[in-house]
C-alpha cells in the first residue's frame, strides 16, 4: 500500500488550518457574548429576550452564510480547482473578518457576520474534500479526521483568548480584539498555499493525468519501493476509474436522479443532521450560558468554556488515533447513545439542581455537560466528516460535500436559533429533545450507514452499487479486474496505463 509520507502529512496538517480558521471564527462569537464590554458597546440587556433573539440570529446568519458557502463550493472547486478555491475562500474568510471586527452596530454586526460565514462555510467544506483525495486509503480516516481536530483546535484557542481578554481594561478590547484575530491564519492560509499541489483526483478529472501521476509520486514516494509500483496502481486505478465516471453529468441535482447517488445523499443528509441533533451546536455555543445557569459569575463561566473546550479537543484529536482501527459503524453505533445518555442524566440533575445552592448536585450537572463533550468528540465529530468525505466518487465529491456541509450549517440554524431563549425559557426539557433525536439516529445508523475502512475512494463506490473499474490488490502493490475479484491465481498482464511505466504491477486475472 502506498506510504504515508513526511510531504503527505505537511499537506494534510495545512489544509487542516482552514478547518481552523473556521473553528476559531466561529467560536471566537461564544466568548465575545460572555463579556460585559459587548452588551454595553451594542447597547444590549444581557438578561433580555430581545438580547437572546440577537444572538440567536447573529449566530443563525453565520450559518445561513456558510451553508451557501459550501454548495458554492461544490461548483467552485470542480471549476477552478481545489487548490484555487482554497485561495478564494480564505480571502473571502479574511475580509469577512475584517468587517465582523469593524462592526459599529447590531445590523452591521448580523450582515457581516453572514458574509463571514459565507467564505468560511466554502473553507470548511474544502478541507475533507482535498484531504480525502491525497491521503492513502489505510490512514485516510485519521487524515480527515484532522477537518474536524482542526476546528477543535480553533475552539481550543479562542477559549483561551477570549478568557484572557476578559480582563483587558479597555471594555471595546474585551470583544473586538477577540474578533479581529479571526483575519491571523486566513493570511497565513494564502501566505502558503503557493507550495501545495493540486489535488490529483482533480487532476485526473481534467485529463491532466501527467501531472496527476508528478502529484501522487510526489505524495507517496516510498524509497522502500524504488519502482513506486504502489504510487503507480493508485495512480491508475485513479485515472480509470475518472475516465469511466465522468462521462455521466454530475450536479447537484443529478445528485438525486442516480439511485446510487441518491442513497449516498440521502444518507448524507441524514447522518450530518443527526449528529447536530446530538446537541453539540446548542452546547458548545452556550456553555458560557449554561455555567451561568449553574450559579457561576464572574469570569467562571469562560474559564469553564475554555476548559470544556481544552477537554472536548483533546478527545476529538484522540479520535485520528482510532477512527481507522475501529471503523466508522461502531464509532457511530457507541457516540450516539452515549451521548444521549449524558444529556439525558445533564436533563435530569438540572430539573433537579438548577436554581439551588446544592454545590455537589452543580458540579455533578457540570460533568456531564464536559463527559458529553468528550464522547461527542471522540466517537462523532471528526467520523461524520470522514465517512461523508469517502462515499461519493470523484466526479461528484465536491458537490457532495457541498451537501454536507449545507446540511450541517442548516442543522445549526435549526438548533442555535433557539438555543438561547429554549435554554431560558424551558431549561432542562430542551436536552429532552436532542436525547429522542439520538433514540430515533442509533436505529437508522444500525440498519443504512455502511463501513467505508480501509477501502481506496474508488471501491468505496461498489458498497453504493457503482462499477468499480480495477480494485488494489491487499498489500496495494497490484491491481485486480472488476469481474475477477472472486477469483484466485495472479498472473503479470499488460500495462493499464500507457502513460506511465507500470512493469511492476500486477493485475489479478484468471486464465483464458
Amino acid at each position: 500500500m502506498v506510504k504515508l509520507t513526511l510531504f503527505n502529512k505537511l499537506i494534510v496538517a495545512f489544509v487542516a488550518l482552514g478547518s481552523y480558521t473556521y473553528g476559531f471564527c466561529y467560536a471566537i462569537f461564544a466568548t465575545s457574548i460572555g463579556v460585559p464590554g459587548f452588551y454595553l458597546y451594542f447597547d444590549l440587556e444581557p438578561t433580555s429576550s430581545y438580547t437572546a433573539s440577537i444572538i440567536g440570529a447573529v449566530s443563525s446568519l453565520f450559518a445561513a452564510g456558510a451553508a451557501f458557502g459550501a454548495i458554492f463550493q461544490g461548483w467552485l472547486a470542480d471549476w477552478v480547482g481545489r487548490k484555487n478555491s482554497l485561495i478564494v475562500s480564505a480571502i473571502s474568510s479574511l475580509i469577512g473578518s475584517a468587517l465582523v471586527a469593524g462592526s459599529v452596530n447590531v445590523p452591521m454586526l448580523v450582515t457581516c457576520r453572514f458574509l463571514q460565514g459565507f467564505g468560511l462555510g466554502m473553507l470548511l467544506a474544502l478541507v475533507p474534500l482535498y484531504i480525502s483525495e491525497v491521503a492513502p486509503p489505510h490512514r485516510r480516516g485519521a487524515l480527515t479526521a484532522f477537518t474536524a481536530g482542526g476546528f477543535a483546535g480553533g475552539y481550543f484557542t479562542s477559549a483561551w483568548i477570549g478568557y484572557a481578554c476578559y480582563f483587558a481594561k479597555s471594555l471595546t478590547v474585551q470583544w473586538r480584539l477577540p474578533l479581529a484575530l479571526c483575519c491571523v491564519s486566513p493570511l497565513f492560509m494564502l501566505a502558503g498555499v503557493w507550495w501545495l499541489p493540486e489535488s490529483p483526483r482533480y487532476l485526473s478529472l481534467k485529463g491532466r493525468t501527467d501531472e496527476a501521476w508528478d502529484v501522487i509520486r510526489r505524495i507517496h514516494h516510498d524509497p522502500t519501493d524504488p519502482g513506486d509500483t504502489a504510487a503507480r496502481a493508485e495512480y491508475i486505478q485513479i485515472t480509470r476509474q475518472v475516465e469511466f465516471d465522468k462521462h455521466t453529468k454530475a450536479g447537484y441535482l443529478d445528485m438525486f436522479r442516480h439511485p446510487s447517488w441518491r442513497k449516498r445523499a440521502v444518507l448524507t443528509i441524514f447522518l450530518i443532521f443527526a449528529m447536530q441533533s446530538a446537541g453539540i451546536l446548542g452546547i458548545t455555543n452556550y456553555v458560557v450560558l449554561i455555567c451561568q445557569s449553574l450559579d457561576l459569575s464572574g469570569s467562571m463561566p469562560l474559564l469553564m468554556y475554555a476548559v470544556y473546550i481544552v477537554v472536548a479537543a483533546s478527545a476529538n484529536w484522540a479520535n485520528s488515533l482510532a477512527v481507522d482501527r475501529m471503523g466508522r459503524r461502531k464509532m457511530f453505533l457507541i457516540g450516539i447513545p452515549t451521548t444521549g445518555a449524558c444529556l439525558l442524566a445533564e436533563a435530569l440533575l438540572q430539573r433537579q439542581y438548577v436554581g439551588t445552592q446544592d454545590k455537589p448536585g452543580l458540579s455533578a450537572a457540570l460533568f456531564f455537560i464536559f463527559l458529553f463533550g468528550v464522547c461527542y468528540g471522540f466517537f462523532l465529530d471528526p467520523t461524520q466528516f470522514v465517512w461523508c468525505a469517502e462515499i461519493y466518487p470523484t466526479t461528484l465529491r465536491a458537490k457532495g460535500l457541498g451537501l454536507t456541509f449545507f446540511t450541517y450549517f442548516i442543522g445549526a440554524i435549526t438548533y442555535t436559533t433557539p438555543a438561547a431563549t429554549a435554554f431560558k425559557n424551558i431549561g432542562w426539557k430542551y436536552y429532552l429533545v436532542w436525547v429522542a433525536c439520538d433514540v430515533v439516529s442509533v436505529v437508522i445508523v444500525y440498519f443504512y450507514i455502511p463501513e467505508t475502512t480501509g477501502l481506496s475512494l474508488e471501491e468505496v463506490g461498489a458498497i453504493f452499487g457503482d462499477t468499480v473499474i480495477v480494485h488494489l490488490t491487499k498489500d496495494g502493490h497490484g491491481l485486480m479486474e472488476a469481474d475477477q475479484m472472486d477469483k484466485a491465481p495472479t498472473e503479470e498482464v499488460e500495462d493499464l496505463n500507457s502513460k506511465v511505466d507500470t512493469e511492476s504491477i500486477s493485475v489479478q486475472k484468471v486464465g483464458g
